[in-house]
């Protein structure tokens, strides 16, 4: 076997309780630790992800036991892709923590983020539906202490909500493995679709109910409207690198649906065909749409950029629901783009509300106020999907993979009209921020500029805001995502052909069964 498959989640999983129980009183210390470990498992991810570029599927089992007895985890060409853009982001996030000195406004920042990570991935590689559950609450449970991290009463209202919602989602997600596990008597990925296609139409009620129940979850992580009205409140509340770090959060309810609805209740699978597409789209279209309103109507930043990042999930969404091939390579490459778009986006509203709070108005010229505009202007393009950046290259591809769908023109036109009012609402929050300011004086009273509560949380992010020479370090990595989101659209042929491969990969999953369930390499 190996052992590098399993190292990305033991690595984190052994620094994390290092770094409280040794260096729990040592930020530099801390710092390190944290940014060598993330480095590490960036190299080690894109290893892995040049070894299934090649399509070979490979198979991890713990304590030597094979699938369906034992623990597996799978690394295929989607896991790979998904753990190399979570360490990138990772990497992205840490050093920005770092420059902005956030995780020294709560305690335990560096610890929580390595049992972050350590979840998220292994939610990417498990091959065992009862193991999903698992790293889910693993990455969860991190959120919740990041969610509150350097306090105040609106984020811990904030993270009270998100912890309600995501310990609903958990109560369901248990329900319907136990419904699963009481239908076909395994829960190993590989195994279900086996026993799933075998199974007798007249003895699938509850295998259905299983699958619907599942769904939820899924929608529930990702944000699918009626259930993301947890999203906004939360991730405009937390500290917004942290809300960068969720970027990824909501494509692991994305990847679990193209997953699980094209390995276990795939398309030619009779008792559940079309049990995911034939809600998930209208309610994706639905989601795309009221992201956009969001967009338009906000006026705190933070709060925008969260409902940016709903309006990418309803596009993502979209192409995951129409469930062809064409449609899953064309929401692959999106995925990689959505993340570094919503990611940078949040970086830069945190830089803003450093700087002048978080209301979208006219203020006094915050610092740096040019090179922010810059920034803002560039991802604005992005999250948008305007040209030429790879936003604009991944809701092509979705339209075209939907130019064969009985509903084209409903989709195009969501898809369109969405992207019309996400940019003119992300044009009114710049014009406000960084034009209109030109028009107004300095002034020394600062508390114009920190007028209200709700702009800043706490009072050390005021102190924070009121530094004389901010650390160079966060825009270095703003530029940094800018600079991935550009050579995405420049590699966009590699990229998109990658994806396809994968796409092919997913819908035609004997490989990765018989390798899982024969407990080799292919």
């Amino acid at each position: 076997m190996n052992h590098l498959v399993i190292a990305p989640i033991v690595l984190p999983a052994l620094v994390a309780p290092f770094i409280i129980m040794v260096l729990r009183y040592h930020m530099d210390l801390q710092r390190i630790f944290s940014v060598a470990s993330t480095l590490l498992i960036l190299a080690i991810t894109i290893a892995l992800g040049v070894q299934a570029a090649d399509g070979t599927v490979q198979v991890y089992e713990l304590g030597d036991w094979p699938a369906p007895f034992g623990i597996v985890l799978v690394l295929d060409r989607l896991s790979a892709m998904m753990i190399v853009l979570t360490s990138v982001l990772a990497l992205a996030v840490v050093l920005y923590a770092i420059g902005t000195g956030w995780d020294e406004r709560g305690a335990n920042f560096h610890a929580l983020f390595q049992f972050q990570i350590m979840g998220i991935i292994g939610a990417f590689l498990t091959g065992d539906a009862f193991n999903l559950f698992v790293f889910f609450e693993v990455l969860l449970i991190a959120s919740y202490g990041l969610m509150i991290h350097a306090g105040g009463a609106k984020r811990f209202q904030a993270g009270v909500q998100y912890v309600v919602y995501n310990l609903l989602g958990s109560t369901l997600f248990l329900f319907a493995l136990g419904t699963l596990y009481a239908v076909t008597g395994t829960l190993n990925m590989a195994d279900l679709a086996v026993r799933v296609a075998e199974m007798p139409a007249e003895e699938t009620a509850l295998l259905r109910v299983g699958a619907v129940m599942l769904l939820l979850v899924f929608a529930i992580k990702a944000a699918v409207l009626p259930l993301h009205f947890w999203l906004p409140a939360s991730y405009s509340n937390a500290p917004l690198p942290v809300a960068a770090l969720f970027a990824i959060m909501t494509k692991v309810g994305a990847y679990a649906i193209l997953r699980v609805y094209t390995l276990i209740f795939g398309p030619d699978v009779e008792v559940t065909a079309g049990l995911a597409g034939d809600w998930l789209l209208p309610a994706a279209m639905i989601t795309l749409a009221v992201g956009a309103i969001g967009v338009l109507g906000s006026r705190e930043i933070g709060r925008m950029v969260a409902f940016a990042a709903i309006t990418s999930m309803g596009t993502l969404l979209i192409a995951i629901a129409l469930f062809t091939p064409a449609s899953a390579g064309a929401a692959l490459y999106y995925i990689v783009h959505s993340t570094l778009a919503t990611a940078l986006m949040f970086l830069i509203a945190d830089q803003v509300m450093e700087r002048q709070g978080g209301r979208i108005a006219a203020r006094p010229v915050m610092q740096q106020s040019g090179l922010l505009s810059v920034l803002f202007f560039v991802a604005a393009i992005a999250m948008a999907g305007m040209p030429p950046l790879s936003g604009f290259v991944g809701k092509l591809l979705v339209m075209d993979a939907a130019r064969e769908h009985d509903l084209v023109w409903w989709i195009w036109a969501v898809i369109l009209i969405g992207s019309l009012v996400t940019i003119i609402g992300l044009a009114r929050a710049g014009t406000l921020i960084f034009w209109k300011s030109h028009g107004l004086q300095d002034t020394a009273d600062q508390a114009v500029v920190m007028d209200d509560s709700e702009d800043l949380l706490d009072g050390t992010s005021q102190a924070h805001a009121a530094q004389a020479a901010p650390s160079a370090l966060p825009l270095v990595v703003c530029f940094g995502l800018i600079g991935a989101i550009v050579l995405l659209t420049i590699f966009a042929g590699p990229v998109t052909r990658y994806a396809d491969a994968t796409a092919e990969q997913l819908f035609t999953p004997t490989a990765y069964i018989e390798t899982v369930l024969g407990g080799g390499q292919k």
